[in-house]
């Protein structure tokens, strides 16, 4: 039997809602008590004592890009499960773009026997099949197959351009239970552009992206939903506009949920000063009032989660011009220290606000169960030192890759521990 006892650590449940200082006490995985004071402690239990630690329960991220298979270069599943890890998640939900995609039963257990034999075997992986075969949006795939197969929903990388087969896909995946993850975008509508369109645009002489690419396949999209009734997941949400657009959907009855990236929340266009190929995303970094329309949106819980979006590259194929880049950065590792630093030691949001959008509203968005901080529960909890300093360098990160604007820099905050059923 073993058992750790964390003293007087600021527990963060926002299952129950609660932010308080306790002592918890674990024993072999799950908690055994959870007191103001814990006074009968077990002979052999490994103490913590260190003032100012945060237990909550575990990440959870929506979605992320996988390496493996295809592009093991970029990361293989076993850095990608320690970088989450490392960064706090016990649940890490993989998107279909692999190479092959994870759209037939066949690809499902291919990745689930690669998880098998890795020698890490946390956190939890779960995989998104493809809406469509070879997640190249023309034909949809065999749903039902991928739903027995046991993928956690369905979702597609890209935006879905072709609206006939996106109403289809809608209306056969109904029955099947799953979530239905979208990313609402429009190919010839942005342009080519690589930054959000607007003045600050121009000024860095980079092509624009205007905020109607997301906002007029949003308001299709929308429309869908109200006729057919499928639940869908509003993916990478990143306009004001946007946020009022969900905003009065949710306010009329539709079904749906919706998450913005860690990123989008950070930074804005005016980060793209630096050119730094990392900064080139997918939907790109919005104006600062696209930031704070964000930010406020999931403070009340307009949009319910934040997602990492972890995208891996190698420093060749980032190593170019900020227009040529391809879009994504990792995050895994980096996303609490710096959503905390930013938003809660600022005074901007509460910790359970920031704690909720990363842990039980994802699990909400993917139809699964995140148990309270409780006796008798079994253990899914992140330890988190807000104060704890490192430098972001490739030798620190678990992630194979480095692309992320904040390479070579100091953080503040960094996970400790986590716990998986």
């Amino acid at each position: 039997m073993t058992s750790e006892l964390l003293r007087q650590v600021r527990l963060l449940d926002p299952v129950a809602d609660t932010d308080r200082v306790a002592d918890v006490l674990i024993t072999d995985g799950t908690i055994a008590a959870v007191e103001p004071h814990i006074g009968d402690v077990p002979a052999a239990a490994e103490i913590v004592d260190r003032p100012g630690l945060v237990l909550g329960t575990g990440l959870i991220d929506l979605y992320s890009h996988s390496g493996e298979p295809g592009f093991e270069s970029r990361e293989t599943l076993q850095s990608l499960r320690q970088a989450a890890i490392a960064g706090g998640f016990t649940r890490l939900t993989v998107l279909p773009d692999t190479q092959p995609a994870i759209d037939h039963p066949g690809g499902v257990e291919f990745l689930r026997s690669s998880l098998q034999s890795s020698s890490t075997a946390l956190p939890q992986v779960q995989l998104w099949g493809a809406l469509t075969l070879g997640a190249a949006g023309k034909q949809l795939a065999e749903l039902a197959d991928l739903a027995a197969a046991g993928v956690v929903g369905f979702a597609e990388s890209q935006s879905l351009q072709n609206w006939a087969l996106l109403r289809r896909s809608l209306e056969y995946a109904q029955p099947l239970g799953k979530p239905i993850a979208l990313w609402c975008w429009d190919a010839e509508l942005s342009g080519g552009g690589v930054v959000r369109d607007g003045v600050e645009a121009m000024r860095l002489g980079l092509p624009g992206n205007p905020s109607f690419a997301e906002t007029a396949p949003l308001a299709a999209l929308l429309e869908c939903v109200a006729a057919i009734g499928t639940p869908v997941h509003l993916m990478r949400v990143s306009t004001a506009r946007s946020v009022e657009q969900i905003a009065a959907a949710k306010a009329s009855g539709l079904p749906i949920t919706a998450s913005t990236t860690w990123m989008h929340l950070l930074l804005n266009i005016n980060a793209v000063q630096s050119y730094d190929p990392s900064l080139r995303l997918e939907p790109p970094l919005g104006n600062p009032t696209d930031q704070a329309a964000l930010i406020d949106a999931v403070e009340q819980g307009i949009i319910d989660a934040i997602a990492i979006d972890h995208t891996p590259y190698t420093y060749e194929e980032k190593t170019v011009a900020f227009a040529e880049a391809p879009p994504g950065a990792i995050g895994l590792e980096l996303a609490l220290p710096l959503l905390w630093q930013r938003l809660v030691e600022s005074g901007n949001w509460s910790a359970l606000t920031l704690w909720r959008a990363l842990s039980v509203h994802p699990a909400r968005c993917l139809g699964q169960p995140l148990e309270a901080i409780a006796p008798n529960q079994r253990a899914e909890l992140t330890l988190f030192d807000p104060q704890q300093t490192w430098k972001v360098t490739s030798s620190s990160l678990k992630s194979t890759s480095t692309n992320t604007p904040w390479l070579g820099q100091e953080l503040i905050g960094r996970v400790i521990k986590v716990w998986t059923p």
